[in-house]
């Protein structure tokens, strides 16, 4: 049964349109590769989609640019002129941009002052005042970070040594703190010791301290 006729007009539905553009972009490059093959054609299609998606067709062993100059050449045609004068036009305003950016570097540095006048003396003033306040604002806000940063670090320094402090009281206080740990120093075992005598002195009569004295020199030479 034979196809019916296809009106050629755009199609609206957005996928049918999609679907028919692949289809018939990869029927115009199985004819391209054909004539490519059999006739021994340079064959090259270019090609955008309605989203500007490229696709492009080239014979074997050639480029787009060969056929391109080729076409120059048979057409009498400059294809390139156009576009090397744009980028021509490009180099020079970049070389003229960054001629100025040279030229600003070197006067905010103290060179190349004489070619200004007055007025653009003022300006430049006034744009490296406006600059120099800048750098202070931001140097004043880093020194302020780091007195704070160091601040913090002092407090906890302060807060560590407060509760070592603490700690070192709380353990002068207790009588049996020099008797318990067998590492510590004589200092520890002596105060002890000296605590005794002054509590026995106060609840025993003479006789007795003086017993207790004799007891106390054999414990010194027990813990020497």
């Amino acid at each position: 049964m034979a196809r019916g006729k296809i009106q050629i007009k755009r199609i609206e539905n957005q996928t049918n349109r999609q679907v028919t553009y692949s289809k018939r972009r990869n029927g115009l490059f199985k004819k391209a590769h054909e004539l490519t093959v059999l006739c021994d054609a340079r064959v090259s299609i270019i090609m955008f989609s309605s989203s500007n998606k490229l696709h492009e067709f080239i014979s074997p062993n050639t480029t787009t640019k060969e056929i391109i100059d080729l076409y120059q050449t048979v057409s009498d045609v400059d294809v390139w002129s156009a576009h090397y004068e744009r980028m021509q036009e490009t180099k020079r305003k970049l070389l003229e941009t960054n001629r100025n950016l040279r030229t600003q570097i070197k006067q905010r540095l103290g060179e190349c002052l004489d070619e200004l006048d007055i007025q653009e003396l003022r300006s430049l003033e006034e744009e490296m005042e406006n600059t120099f306040k800048l750098v202070r604002e931001r140097k004043f806000k880093s020194l302020g970070n780091q007195i704070e940063t160091t601040k913090k670090k002092n407090k906890s320094q302060q807060d560590i040594q407060k509760n070592l402090i603490h700690e070192l009281e709380l353990r002068a206080e207790d009588p049996h703190y020099g008797l318990v740990d067998n590492g510590g120093d004589y200092d520890s075992v002596l105060g002890y010791q000296l605590r005794f005598h002054q509590n026995h002195h106060h609840h025993y009569p003479n006789h007795a301290l003086h017993a207790a004295s004799a007891s106390d020199i054999i414990t010194f030479h027990l813990l020497e």
